[in-house]
């Protein structure tokens, strides 16, 4: 199957400018996402400059950015201010803040404003439920579930997934998304239990745009000459 044939909408994830401008025209890419990880390793030094530059192309897709205070009044400012920016930006609030006390009264108050938030590092099914209980129904949001991150620790996170669209049903505004992916398989484990979006690293895309759906008779080839080529270029001799 192809990408283009996937019901998941695949949003990219990640904060080197260049690549994200360039994904934002391809018309397969939904939406785009950061978090201040990816902003710091991509060497972004002024968050608010870094954003605003962003959305001068960036007019036509949902796109997320994360508060990065550990209070939550001070989130409330910062996702106040954040949502101000654009329409088409979603606000991303962590489940719980550092000492996991959780977000639930902020969502709630936010999204009862009119804040459309992305609520992120979701990894269990009671985290679903408080987060989806707290959401304004008539308000766009969207619920990440680092379903990668659940793989992590050996646990299979496809019963995870669809238990959480059963419980967000009740949310209808609300969409479910696939975070966290760790090869172009997962994106279609996420189209598989019926995920509303996947979040997919720059990288990963790259990877899922040149490959997916390649012929194996050829992509054997290729790696047969991969190793021919890099054994010669290595001089090796027996």
């Amino acid at each position: 199957m192809r990408l283009e044939d996937l019901s998941v909408q695949i949003f990219a994830d990640g904060a080197n400018l260049e690549t994200l401008l360039d994904l934002y025209r391809n018309p397969l890419i939904r939406g785009l996402t950061t978090n201040p990880t990816l902003m710091r390793k991509a060497g972004v030094s002024d968050y608010e400059r870094f954003a605003r530059t962003v959305l001068e192309t960036v007019t036509a897709k949902p796109i997320s950015f994360e508060v990065f205070s550990d209070d939550f009044r001070e989130m409330r400012r910062q996702a106040l201010k954040i949502s101000s920016w654009q329409d088409n930006v979603y606000v991303k609030i962590p489940v719980t803040n550092t000492l996991q006390q959780s977000s639930a009264p902020l969502i709630r108050e936010l999204t009862g404003e009119g804040v459309k938030v992305n609520v992120t590092a979701i990894l269990t099914l009671a985290q679903v439920r408080a987060v989806t209980e707290a959401l304004t129904p008539e308000v766009p949001a969207v619920v990440s579930v680092f379903a990668g991150r659940i793989a992590d620790t050996g646990r299979d996170p496809m019963p995870v997934m669809r238990e959480s669209l059963e419980i967000m049903r009740e949310r209808p505004q609300a969409q479910l998304l696939w975070a966290s992916i760790r090869e172009v398989l997962n994106i279609f484990h996420a189209d598989e239990c019926g995920c509303h979006i996947v979040t997919v690293l720059h990288e990963v895309l790259a990877k899922a745009l040149k490959m997916c759906a390649m012929d194996l008779d050829d992509l054997s080839l290729d790696t047969v000459k991969m190793f021919a080529a890099d054994a010669e270029s290595a001089g090796y001799r027996l």
